[in-house]
């Protein structure tokens, strides 16, 4: 079996030469800038970019709007949690009015009750 042959130096030098040749020609055939090809592409690119900038602007402005509602009902809500600590801040004191006023006329029932023993 004699299949492989061990490549010399100069087969090597013109293997490297025609890759770079290939490359070069490779980039020798693509189109210019001034190619309606490629400008159309540009275009079609700076219209998907002006979208996507749309599109960023509307969900910004939405999270903008969001985030004002959730504020509101957050204002709203604390506004309600004061309103009824407040409410039963009133209760509290009215219940402790009342107890009070019992309490008071309990011992004034105890007092008069005293005196009528002497």
């Amino acid at each position: 079996m004699s299949g492989f042959k061990e490549p010399g130096f100069a087969d090597r030098q013109k293997a490297a030469q025609q890759a770079r040749q290939n490359i070069l020609n490779k980039f020798r055939a693509q189109p210019g800038p001034d190619d309606p090809a490629v400008k159309a592409r540009a275009e079609e690119r700076a219209a998907i970019a002006e979208r996507r900038a749309k599109a960023k602007d509307a969900r910004d402005a939405e999270r903008a709007e969001q985030k004002l509602r959730e504020e509101e009902a957050a204002a709203a809500e604390a506004a309600r949690i004061a309103r009824e600590k407040e409410e039963e801040a009133e209760r509290q004191a009215a219940l402790e009015a009342e107890q009070k006023a019992k309490r008071d006329a309990r011992y004034a029932a105890r007092k008069e009750r005293g005196k009528k023993k002497r």
